[in-house]
């Protein structure tokens, strides 16, 4: 499964794709140039239990910590899974 970036450097997303259509997504928007608020993820029912959700989290902290960004997760899931993985927590505002 491969997860991809898209961003046009105010909003973006990191997501999985089938074809055309994304199965996955983890959306995003920017605070200010090193400051990024995760608003909304949603995951296809047929990715349910794959633990796709948390591989979109990964990947946003991966490049997060690369960027030297700080992230506020208003997203409901995005702030359960940071407050229950403390090796993401670094990346937090």
């Amino acid at each position: 499964m491969e997860i991809q970036h898209q961003s046009d450097g105010r909003r973006g997303s990191f997501f999985v794709a089938e074809g055309e259509k994304r199965i996955a997504e983890m959306v995003y928007v920017m605070a200010g140039p090193k400051k990024m608020i995760i608003e909304h993820t949603e995951v296809n029912e047929i990715l349910k239990g794959k633990k796709v959700g948390e591989k979109l989290l990964e990947a946003l902290v991966d490049f997060v910590r690369k960027e030297g960004i700080k992230v506020i997760p208003l997203c409901p899931f995005a702030n359960a899974t940071f407050k229950k993985r403390q090796d993401l927590q670094d990346v937090l505002n």
